[in-house]
């Protein structure tokens, strides 16, 4: 039991001749490689082994030209050397190409073949021959090319219906490997090898094992039941890890003792399995199992297992490569469509060839009006930054990449108009607070002065009023002061409030107790019903609430008019209204007046000064209790703001 061979001896299973380097073969025709390879002694000893050689050897560089062509490859071919040195040599009949590179693709992935076949002689006819082919490898590992050792066959008549049995194995070879090689599947690839190598050796059953770590996994199989597919085995004391301590890519086991432990291998009568390594970039990926139960396995059938073999491990790359390709395609698509960024891609002319969803929200274009044309806006200097205004008033900011492999430009851009308003709101208020800080400050200092230099020139009613101003424009910087400090608050989430149950009406009557006496040109009426439900809230922060909504309406009225506060319940909720009839406010600007550092343009309100915070800190006060507020153009003329908060039930 054990290693077998076909017919008894070793060659079947294993080339009669190891790996060549240029240590052991040199070229005497081509003098600059001998010359970089060997020493002067090694060099004649290595030309009087080819010169005396029986055999014909023929070595080839990595184009298959010939470098090394001895005396018996003259006798036996009938070409002299002089006629081939640094040609192909026109040995391979056409029908055996793709023999012959399969032979050539085994010994590139590390193997050593040895087969019977045909070669042309100089005068047309065919020669029988058993061809040993090996890697010929410079001391450091590098392919140089191949060493090829020519024997005569034994058994001419033998050795012809075996080539004519090969030749047409080896076209259904090629047909095979099309055949495997027009599919990417990974699994669908692994089933068609376990398939073809059935249908190639005369296999009973056949099955493709993937390596993984310690671990054997069945992943292709061909006539073999499909719950085994998935079914693993340990690596170490399988045939797998066997052929891979000989340092072969077939192995030939018979008996049972050598397979029982696989479930796969559980054939009815099974007798001889057959391994052959499939490698993928030089490693093991895996092994090719064909099990034979009824007929014996030859030295033939070895032979294409090894064959297959090498063809399937480039299948499988190639699958692998696929997949991966696929799966970066994928993933480039999800992060394509689901980008917030507009992404564009630009081919060499500059027309649009992709544009993602983000694109068409951010630009208002859909793909199908974009592609096969330019962008929308203009395109900054690889590596810039472009920051436009589309016609519909959004802002974007344009960056480009170049892929110089394709010739193709990747544009990214982004909205930046929120960005772009707050620093414009930003600009607009440092000029008005340096603006709103400067008046008060230069009439304090104006007075101040005036006092200090003047003061016993000065009447008392005089100092009086000085004085009278200075506290005013005093508490007035305290007023801006503290709306600052609430915007800045309110602008970091920071506002905190104390939620609980309070009078509402108690707190609109202390609001508007003293407001008639401040203008003789505005009336106020105050209409809050006697039984109003308390209201869940802060009560402090509704007191700055109401004085900022009471302010505002003053400040907006400046011909005077009536200011109207009204107040009732309604479902679980409390309503407050103050009513003016000044300058009013533009529709668009309902909610743009609640944001940090901006005032309405609409009407006439950006004359009457301010930083820009009170109905900022007013809207982030009532959401903090649970509320909102609104503003409303008055039919009538004026503003009316809206205030909602959660109602407490009883008014007790």
């Amino acid at each position: 039991m054990g290693d077998s061979s076909v017919d008894g001896r070793a060659a079947d299973l294993a080339p009669v001749v190891p790996d060549v380097t240029v240590a052991d073969v040199t070229v005497p025709d081509v003098a600059p490689l001998s010359d970089a390879v060997f020493g002067d002694a090694e060099e004649g000893l290595a030309r009087a082994v080819l010169a005396g050689s029986p055999d014909a050897i023929v070595a080839l560089d990595r184009d298959l030209a010939v470098l090394s062509w001895n005396a018996a490859a003259e006798r036996l071919f009938g070409w002299p050397a002089s006629d081939l040195l640094g040609r192909r040599a026109p040995i391979v009949p056409d029908e055996l190409t793709a023999e012959h590179n399969a032979v050539l693709e085994r010994v590139r992935a590390g193997g050593r073949v040895s087969l019977t076949t045909k070669r042309l002689h100089q005068d047309g006819r065919l020669l029988d021959l058993r061809v040993d082919t090996s890697a010929l490898c410079s001391p450091g590992g590098v392919l140089l090319g191949y060493v090829s050792v020519y024997h005569a066959a034994e058994d001419d008549d033998a050795a012809h219906g075996r080539m004519v049995q090969r030749a047409r194995l080896v076209r259904r070879l090629t047909d095979v490997v099309g055949d495997i090689n027009a599919e990417l599947d990974l699994p669908v690839v692994l089933d068609r090898i376990a398939a073809s190598l059935t249908e190639l050796t005369g296999a009973d059953a056949g099955g493709f094992v993937s390596i993984e770590g310690e671990r054997l996994r069945l992943v292709g199989v061909h006539q073999l039941p499909e719950t085994l597919r998935g079914a693993t085995a340990g690596l170490h004391t399988s045939l797998v890890a066997k052929l891979l301590r000989t340092g072969k890519t077939v192995l030939l086991e018979t008996g049972p003792e050598g397979f029982q432990d696989l479930i796969w291998a559980r054939l009815p009568g099974l007798h001889t399995i057959a391994v052959g390594i499939a490698a993928v970039g030089g490693r093991p990926y895996g092994a090719l199992y064909a099990l034979f139960a009824r007929r014996k396995a030859s030295h033939l059938e070895l032979e294409l297992l090894e064959l297959l073999a090498g063809h399937a491990g480039i299948a499988v790359a190639n699958a692998m490569a696929y997949q991966e390709a696929v799966r970066q395609r994928a993933h480039e698509r999800a992060v394509f469509d689901a980008s917030a960024d507009g992404i564009a891609v630009l081919d060499g002319s500059g027309a649009v060839v992709r544009w993602n969803p983000a694109a068409a929200e951010l630009t208002g274009h859909p793909e199908d009006r974009v592609i096969g044309g330019p962008p929308p806006f203009p395109l900054p200097a690889p590596g810039e930054k472009l920051t436009f205004q589309l016609p519909s008033g959004r802002w974007l900011d344009v960056l480009c990449a170049e892929i110089r492999e394709t010739g193709e430009t990747v544009v990214d851009f982004r909205d930046v108009t929120r960005a772009k308003e707050l620093e414009e709101a930003k600009d607009l208020f440092l000029a008005t607070t340096s603006h709103e800080l400067r008046t008060p400050i230069t009439i304090v200092h104006g007075f101040a002065s005036t006092l200090d230099s003047r003061w016993e020139h000065l009447a008392d009613e005089e100092r009086r009023s000085a004085v009278h101003t200075i506290a005013e424009r005093a508490r007035s910087l305290g007023q801006l002061m503290d709306h600052l400090l609430l915007g800045a608050r309110a602008g970091a989430k920071e506002l905190k409030v104390r939620v609980e149950p309070f009078d509402l009406a108690a707190r609109v009557h202390a609001a508007t107790l003293g407001l008639p006496v401040l203008s003789d040109r505005h009336r106020l009426e105050v209409d809050i019903p006697p039984d109003l439900p308390f209201v869940y809230g802060d009560a402090l922060a509704t007191d700055i609430l109401l004085a900022q909504l009471l302010e505002n309406a003053f400040k907006y009225s400046p011909d005077g008019g009536l200011i109207r506060v009204e107040a009732w319940p309604e479902d679980d909720r409390v309503v407050l209204v103050v009513d003016d009839e000044g300058v009013g406010i533009a529709a668009s600007d309902r909610e743009r007046i609640f944001e940090r550092f901006v005032q309405a343009d609409g009407g006439d309100r950006r004359r009457f000064g301010g930083v820009g915070l009170g109905l900022y800190i007013v809207r982030n006060l009532a959401r903090a209790q649970g509320g909102d507020v609104a503003a409303l153009p008055r039919s009538s003329g004026g503003t009316r703001m809206w205030l909602v908060l959660n109602s407490a039930g009883s008014s007790s």
